[in-house]
This record gives structure tokens, C-alpha cells and sequence, in this order.
């Protein structure tokens, strides 16, 4: 089974969070539920984008250099990508 890096957007403060995980739909579930620490006061949560990778080692890899990008010029535009759509080599759900 894939591995997935995802793009959650907080409805209630519009900040992000960037996950790993290899169920998205189930981790978002859970980010939602409150289940996580870190975003449980920030719910709800929608899925922005998600990319796909072979290897767990890979998703971590990008999740570190997603979230050294995070409110960065680089960061801005992976999510202008997300929400443009027709980008090469990523799945946006």
C-alpha cells in the first residue's frame, strides 16, 4: 500500500497542517474527531492535496522538506498548485 503526503487546511483559522500517513481518509477522520494533539483545537479540517509515494521513507522525506517549507514562497505555491489542479506527478483529492 501507497504512502501519503497530505495538505489539511483548518476551516476555523485557515492555518495548515502537513501529515503523513498511509490511510489519508482515516487520518483525516481523526484530525477532525480531535484524536490529534497538535489540531484538535483547530478543527474541522479539509483536504487540500495529497501526494503519493512508494516507500514510507520517501513520504517522510517530502513531509520534512514540505513543512521546512511551510509559510515560505516554495510552500505558497505547492498549495496555489493544489488548489489550480494539473500538476505533474501528484494526486489532488
Amino acid at each position: 500500500m501507497a504512502w501519503t503526503v497530505y495538505i489539511l487546511q483548518s476551516k476555523k483559522d485557515g492555518g495548515y497542517y502537513i501529515g503523513c500517513s498511509k490511510d489519508v481518509r482515516k487520518r483525516l477522520e481523526q484530525h477532525n474527531s480531535g484524536y490529534n494533539k497538535s489540531t484538535k483545537f483547530r478543527t474541522p479540517f479539509v483536504l487540500l492535496c495529497t501526494e503519493i509515494y512508494n516507500t514510507q521513507a520517501e513520504a517522510y522525506s517530502r513531509e520534512k522538506q514540505i513543512k521546512k517549507y511551510k509559510g515560505g514562497n516554495a510552500f505558497k505555491k505547492i498549495v496555489e498548485e493544489c488548489v489550480g489542479g494539473g500538476v505533474v506527478n501528484r494526486t489532488w483529492l
